[in-house]
């Protein structure tokens, strides 16, 4: 049992900010409010002068799948060598070893969104998990959350080298649609078979796993840059009527109108990086404030490791900086990617009943680039301590 007393609750439930104490049972947050009763077996933090946040989430990145300093022995994030690799499950992937998960805590990030890269059309399945644990199974929250597909340079680029398609855009998306189209088939023959109207269709691991965006269990996660690449993702999405993520959506703010009408979700990011390959010429810091004021819900992504996760709080900052409101820019982090990422039953705000994932700072990490953690605690747990 664990007591939080005299914080400032940043709640992220209606934007309320209140002073209270929290307490935490078995990993849970139990109740929050004024001059609540210490139970005698309950550990104490004295908050007093800290800010008490939810812990923060991280929508998109590939954190444990692509290990710091090792190269290629600890690159896992992209199969490239079948541009279509739906069966593949980040969390046979990740290594919570890794010490960028460490770091990760150490800045407030309690959970994060991991899986495969953009190399591939369909790059596979990513889970969303916990920043502490030893064994992978024990740290998910979510697996499969979402089927990752990528869109414009990056398979391009990968399938040139190797004289195979996709070369093009038009071969991108022409793939995805075959494989979205097997899928549905497979999906009906299965139905059909269950009402005695068709034979079971022979077990195909890849369909089984497209199967679930077909069934509208987990979205599609597209990474796309382009604002071309972002219609591209919208027109098959509506062709298929499956669930859709436009992650990186970076030049988002160019068409921040066509966006909202569509009602999708997009995961902003990364921006704090060089405008590294053409596709990235618009990219700016001003994309969350325009997507926020068309009506997009947003999410702000460092995409780690092109960030280093526990940066994370700094990209939402300087989203702050080009326009984006203080609070959007904490929801961007909180409850907004809780809610993206289907996970808002358990994380993303202080409420009783929800997982205690909770960051107990000295500054705002929004606007002190010198802010300290003094405590990240996960599952009522205190997993670090300043």
């Amino acid at each position: 049992m664990l007591f939080i007393k005299n914080g400032k609750v940043f709640t992220m439930k209606n934007n309320e900010i209140i002073n209270a104490d929290i307490l935490i049972e078995n990993g849970k947050i139990k109740e929050i409010g004024n001059d609540l009763v210490v139970p005698l077996n309950a550990e104490i933090i004295d908050a007093s002068g800290c800010n008490v946040m939810p812990g923060f989430i991280e929508a998109h990145s590939h954190i444990g799948l692509e290990e710091d300093s090792i190269g290629f022995e600890g690159s896992d994030i992209n199969e490239m060598t079948d541009p279509i690799t739906p069966h593949l499950r980040a969390i046979d992937g990740i290594n919570p070893m890794d010490r960028n998960l460490k770091e990760a805590i150490e800045g407030g990030i309690t959970c994060a969104c991991t899986g495969p890269g953009s190399g591939n059309v369909v790059g596979g399945q990513a889970a969303v998990i916990k920043m502490y644990g030893k064994k992978v199974d024990d740290m998910v929250v979510k697996a499969p959350a979402a089927m990752k597909i990528a869109f414009g340079e990056n398979p391009k680029r990968v399938y040139n080298e190797q004289k195979k398609t996709p070369m093009t855009r038009m071969a991108t998306a022409a793939l995805l649609r075959e494989a979205l189209f097997k899928a549905k088939k497979y999906v009906s023959k299965q139905e059909a078979s269950i009402n005695g109207l068709d034979k079971e269709p022979e077990f195909d691991m890849k369909l089984e796993a497209l199967a679930k965006v077909i069934k509208k269990e987990i979205p599609l996660k597209a990474h796309a840059h382009r604002a071309d690449d972002m219609f591209t993702a919208l027109r098959i999405a509506k062709e298929f009527g499956v669930d859709i993520t436009l992650d990186h959506c970076t030049e988002g703010h160019l068409i921040a109108d066509y966006l909202a009408e569509e009602g999708k979700y997009a995961i902003v990011g990364p921006s704090l990086t060089h405008r590294s390959k053409f596709e990235l010429q618009n990219l700016t810091f001003k994309t969350p404030a325009e997507l926020h004021k068309a009506g997009v819900k947003i999410a702000i992504t460092t995409d780690s490791p092109v960030i280093p996760l526990q940066h994370l709080p700094m990209c939402a900052g300087l989203a702050v900086k080009a326009g984006l409101d203080k609070m959007e820019a904490l929801k961007a982090i909180t409850i907004n990617a809780a809610q993206i990422l289907g996970v808002d039953n358990r994380i993303g705000s202080l409420e009783a009943g929800k997982d205690a994932d909770i960051l107990i700072c000295k500054g705002h990490p929004l606007e002190d680039i010198g802010y300290q953690t003094v405590a990240t605690i996960i599952d009522g747990k205190v997993v670090y301590k300043r």
